[in-house]
């Protein structure tokens, strides 16, 4: 069966750093690695320079970390639903999704140490080949049956006929049942914890209801919303609100993909003109009640009424000035770059 195709054991991981990172080695462990081996002049000292650099990854990235990071003070004994379901939400909650980097002169990677220090160690947030990637290691730390799948996002691009996978999920198997872990899709669409794949079964979240259709061998999830309801009126045609109720999110097969293979739609995604990443700057998070977000200069607080079939927008201009301390407070993020706000309205 396709999740057969697991990943590498942790062991084999440290061999092949392909596999999360690319083939880029962190720079220090080069760095050790190189001094290391010029010197050595025997097998032994080679050994254990080789033995050094493999403790020194392990060392890197700590699962109590980022625990730490997200909140989780429970049991992770078991690789079962429930924590699978905490995970997946208390990840949501204080994880933003954001692609701030890409207006900060900085560049997105896909080395997953380097993700893991973004995010766990200087608590930023990410898009979602960053939020997914991770996850993926913290399904493998915990002991969780999955794999990766590429989707076709259909909101990403001006250009819904193009055929690239710009979107990274994961598959988890629990007890022979398979479900789709997504936790970078931000916004008004983020699911807030794993959905069953299963077909046209509506699958009710504070988001709005989830539902995965199959044709064939191809899977879509769309999601039914509710009527936003717009405080500020100036907003009424803002992108953030202006969208049907029920919107098709992406597409997939259920094909195993390895990091590799997304490293085309990064490089895309953070420079092509017709990516939604280069036209607006997005960072948003989930909350107890709903989800807040700034794009470009404009600032939002939603919240989710199903009682009443309605989200609620509390929509602001925010100055530039301020830009830093609405990151700070409503995000806990801090940038070490100048940050370019943008929002093309065309896109």
């Amino acid at each position: 069966m396709f999740w057969q195709h697991l990943l590498p054991s942790r062991r084999l991981l440290f061999q092949c750093p392909n596999f999360f990172g690319n083939g880029v080695v962190h720079y220090g462990e080069k760095l050790l690695l190189d001094v290391q081996m010029k010197s050595s002049r025997c097998s032994r000292e080679r050994e254990e320079a080789k033995s050094l650099l493999l403790h020194s990854r392990r060392s890197i990235m700590d699962l109590k970390e980022y625990f730490k990071r997200i909140g989780f003070t429970g049991l992770y004994d078991k690789a079962d639903l429930p924590t699978l379901c905490t995970i997946h939400k208390l990840h949501v909650m204080t994880v933003p999704f954001e692609n701030l980097s890409i207006h900060c002169g900085e560049k997105n990677t896909l080395d997953l140490n380097v993700i893991y220090k973004k995010i766990v160690l200087d608590h930023r947030g990410g898009w979602c080949f960053e939020n997914n990637l991770l996850f993926s290691w913290v399904l493998r730390e915990m002991g969780y049956k999955f794999t990766m799948l590429g989707t076709k996002d259909c909101n990403l691009l001006k250009n819904d006929s193009n055929p690239m996978e710009s979107h990274l999920i994961n598959l988890v198997e629990i007890d022979g049942k398979p479900y789709i872990a997504d936790v970078s899709y931000g916004v008004s669409d983020q699911m807030w914890e794993p959905l069953e794949l299963i077909a046209g079964k509506d699958q009710p979240q504070p988001p709005g209801v989830f539902r995965l259709l199959k044709d064939g061998e191809s899977w879509t999830l769309e999601k039914t919303g509710r009527k936003p309801l717009i405080q500020n009126e100036a907003f009424a045609k803002c992108s953030l609100v202006n969208k049907p109720l029920t919107k098709t999110m992406f597409s997939f097969f259920l094909m195993p993909r390895g990091t590799d293979q997304f490293l085309e739609a990064s490089e895309y995604l953070q420079t092509n003109c017709e990516s939604l990443f280069t036209q607006k700057s997005i960072c948003s998070l989930q909350t107890p009640t709903g989800f807040r977000a700034l794009v470009g200069c404009n600032y939002s607080e939603v919240t989710f009424n199903p009682q009443e079939d309605v989200d609620l927008y509390d929509m602001r201009k925010i100055p530039d000035s301020e830009i830093e301390t609405v990151l700070k407070e409503k995000f806990n993020i801090t940038l070490d770059s100048k940050l370019t706000p943008v929002n093309n309205k065309n896109v």
